[in-house]
């Protein structure tokens, strides 16, 4: 491919991503006052509070449009795959499905993970208060963090996609991953400590085990692949 078609395809995926981003978006407003009906229960709040007369129409369109990313996500990874197939050799592109279908399982897998760890993570947090110390949730900060959080667990449990790629392009290796476990065993550690603070050793597994697993198995899928 040309510069030329190069461009015209990333336009091509912008276009498509944005269109279908504005759609889930448009479509999720219609269920966001749910949303946080569901995420303000679930994290044991029973009464948060927003600060201005168009807050409650504010932070529905702010659910929304985070909704819409997570719900357009499918399209996205599939559009970004399209993109960067041209530039894979053919016994190469017969991983572009199971990868896309894995992108988006692993995406998924760290949402549900996020919302179920979130009244533990709220929870841990507020120990840290000094006594006599009230948390009042401002909706608008609580959904900030809670919708990041769940849209960066979705993020770090891409871990597997993004090794088997690396090693599918012979960037790393199974020798090279084995021979830095101790770095992955340490280096996973710190990541589900920073995104999952607590005073307890048990709240940091929640995301440390299932990272773990991800890239035992990645590296062994990969040896048995011969990579």
């Amino acid at each position: 491919m040309s510069v030329i078609e190069h461009l015209e395809a990333l336009r091509r995926v912008l276009i498509v991503s944005l269109i279908a981003w504005a759609v889930a978006t448009v479509g999720a407003f219609f269920i966001s006052g749910r949303v946080i009906s569901f995420l303000v229960g679930h994290a044991g709040i029973h009464n948060a509070v927003y600060l201005q007369p168009a807050g409650g129409v504010l932070n529905e369109l702010k659910v929304a449009m985070y909704i819409g990313v997570i719900v357009a996500a499918p399209i996205v990874i599939q559009q970004v795959w399209w993109f960067v197939s041209p530039g894979l050799h053919q016994h190469e592109r017969r991983f572009i499905l199971p990868l896309v279908v894995a992108t988006i399982f692993f995406f998924a897998v760290g949402v549900a993970v996020a919302v179920f760890a979130l009244p533990l993570y709220l929870n841990v947090l507020n120990r840290f208060a000094p006594t006599g110390v009230v948390y009042l949730p401002d909706l608008s900060q609580f959904l900030s963090f809670v919708l990041l959080m769940i849209i960066g667990f979705g993020i770090v449990f891409e871990l597997p996609v993004v090794l088997f790629v690396l090693g599918m392009l012979r960037i790393v290796s199974t020798r090279w991953l084995y021979k830095r476990r101790p770095y992955f065993f340490l280096g996973l550690g710190l990541v589900a400590n920073f995104l999952t603070p607590g005073a307890d050793p048990l709240t940091p597994l929640i995301m440390f085990i299932p990272l773990y697993l991800f890239f035992e198995g990645t590296a062994l899928l990969l040896k048995l692949l011969g990579r």
